[in-house]
């Protein structure tokens, strides 16, 4: 057996030709959607991809603005610019993109984006909302995961799922996602006992750890679905290259389904914030969100 490979970009392509459907509907009524990207200091991996976000916005006909901040910024100077874009009646969107410098505290700045104008699905109030299973902004990588597993899989009622890595970023808001889809779901981290038999067991394996080739063929029972979250820039043969949390040659060779690194989980992260900047434009002027995305949710 070798595992098909799941598109991710071609899926996102997808996602994104939806958005752009959506918004000119949207421009249609006199309105265009607005994202406002703010990152702080000089990382380069952050620069690349708040670029290449602003650069999709457009792409779809969303309105980017980009705001860099110098690394020595203030937490207070930080504030006082999302409190103007919480007010900018262009903005219906704001991502700040993580990490930020250790002077800042990040809950304080994610909790000061309105809930009506958070994309990344961060804010306390929006996390609330999955964790009821009412509609709301879902976080981007987490609901790019979802929409590729509904790509291949129509119904995961009853499958097992096992999520490795708990962060608010993926690993919590994806175990609620998947129970809210009749999973029975189990998520393991740094302090789980016999990890490798419990992943053994999953239909659905979740890869959201940080930690280069972790996932071995070892761990994952034939047919299983793996979604690998992980980037790690790791060297090889004298350059830098890109791999997941999971071996993916090894793994191959027993899933049913695979994603890359590259290629899989990121550009849907991409696409995922358009869809939610479209969300949120359209609930701020009381209109409901197009069929050709509510389907996606």
């Amino acid at each position: 057996m070798t595992a098909k490979i799941i598109d991710g970009k071609a899926l996102a392509t997808k996602v994104r030709n939806e958005v752009s459907k959506a918004v000119l509907e949207l421009n249609k009524k006199g309105i265009t959607p607005g994202l406002a990207t703010v990152i702080v200091g000089n990382d380069a991996a952050s620069s690349i991809y708040v670029t290449n976000k602003g650069k999709s916005a457009k792409e779809v006909g969303i309105k980017s603005l980009q705001y860099s901040l110098a690394e020595s910024v203030s937490e207070n100077e930080l504030l006082k610019l999302i409190n103007e874009l919480n007010l900018n009646k262009d903005v219906d969107g704001i991502l700040v993109q993580l990490p930020l410098p250790k002077q800042i505290n990040s809950e304080v700045i994610l909790d000061s984006i309105k809930p009506s104008k958070d994309v990344d699905g961060f804010n306390i109030f929006n996390a609330g909302n999955i964790y009821l299973n009412r509609e709301g902004v879902i976080p981007c990588t987490p609901l790019g995961c979802l929409i590729m597993l509904r790509s291949i899989q129509k119904s995961l009622k009853g499958m097992n799922a096992v999520i490795i890595g708990r962060s608010n970023i993926v690993g919590k808001p994806m175990a609620q996602l998947l129970l809210n889809e009749d999973c029975t779901v189990t998520t393991v981290h740094s302090k789980s006992n016999n990890i490798q038999r419990i992943v053994k067991e999953a239909d659905i394996i979740i890869a959201a750890v940080g930690i280069p080739n972790l996932v071995k063929a070892s761990w994952v029972k034939k047919g299983a679905i793996v979604i690998d979250v992980g980037i790690n820039r790791i060297n090889y043969k004298d350059k830098t290259k890109l791999v997941g949390d999971v071996d993916f040659k090894e793994v191959q060779a027993l899933a049913s389904y695979i994603t890359p690194v590259p290629g899989g989980v990121g550009p849907m992260t991409i696409a995922c914030l358009l869809m939610n900047t479209v969300f949120q434009c359209s609930r701020k002027n009381n209109l409901s969100l197009p069929e050709n995305l509510k389907n996606l949710y």
